[in-house]
């Protein structure tokens, strides 16, 4: 399945914020949690990430502190500052909000006989 370059746009922050509140990470590892969140159908990229959790670092959301990785490498590692909490929490009710308006439109346009589609006249399926 291909999802459309404006849907991924749009979740990028709040998936990184949300994954940055499940605790300290870097650019790979959390490049790695999203293909796993989303069972592999969102693939970010390195172009994609980082300018995003630059964006975030200057809008004060998230903090960079450099670390080492097992082999020694020096890596940037990213953490969720209060501000970026108060911010998720914001983009979650704003995401609750439209989740449920398309859940509502779905079901409201599901073919009769679909899950979440009205039932068939009669009540006969």
């Amino acid at each position: 399945m291909h999802i459309e370059k404006d849907l991924v746009a749009a979740s990028a922050t709040p998936l990184v914020l949300g994954i940055l509140a499940e605790g300290e990470s870097y650019g790979y590892a959390i490049v790695k949690r999203v293909n796993e969140l989303s069972d592999g159908r969102m693939r970010w990229t390195d172009g994609m990430l980082y300018p995003l959790l630059h964006r975030l670092e200057r809008n004060g959301l998230v903090q960079a502190s450099w670390g080492r990785s097992d082999a020694g490498r020096r890596r940037k590692h990213y953490a969720i500052t209060e501000a970026g909490l108060e911010a998720l929490a914001e983009r979650r009710e704003q995401w609750q909000v439209v989740a449920e308006a398309l859940r509502q439109v779905w079901e409201a346009a599901a073919p009769p006989g679909l899950p979440g589609g009205a039932e068939p006249a009669g009540g006969f399926a």
